[in-house]
């Protein structure tokens, strides 16, 4: 389907405005946010902290994220992975360090069997991720 992006949506517990700024350090672009002090309901957030982000935005970088803080999330991420895909080395090695900073690698980028540059880790926030650098087209 033409026209289409799929923007995941990460759910946190009270650090959603720590971790997208960690993301936007690393992917770059805008990042846009809402408070629930800010947001429909006014300072009648339930049983959110007002201060709590009911919804942010990574947008125009590398990757577009989507996040809020919400009681009913896990102390770490659900099972979920977010696989970034490019050509551009630099930035994509760049990416695939930043997360590892105060995460787990627990595969380091390495020539990987289906011809890219492999590596995967699970960030400080407890997000999975998995970073393919191809050189060139990428295979279909």
């Amino acid at each position: 389907m033409a026209g289409a992006t799929l923007e995941p949506y990460i759910y946190f517990k009270g650090n959603c405005r720590d971790a997208m700024e960690f993301y936007r350090g690393i992917f770059g672009g805008e990042l846009d946010t809402v408070t629930y002090a800010d947001g429909p309901g006014g300072t009648e957030a339930g049983d959110a902290d007002p201060a709590w982000l009911m919804h942010a935005s990574l947008h125009d970088g590398l990757v577009n994220l989507m996040a809020s803080d919400t009681q009913g999330a896990s102390e770490t991420a659900k099972k979920i992975q977010l696989s970034i895909s490019g050509t551009d080395e630099a930035a994509l090695r760049g990416a695939f360090d930043g997360l590892a900073d105060g995460g787990d690698v627990r595969m380091p980028l390495a020539e990987a069997p289906w011809g890219a540059t492999f590596g995967s880790l699970t960030d400080r926030y407890g997000v999975e991720w998995m970073v393919n650098i191809f050189d060139g087209e990428r295979p279909a």
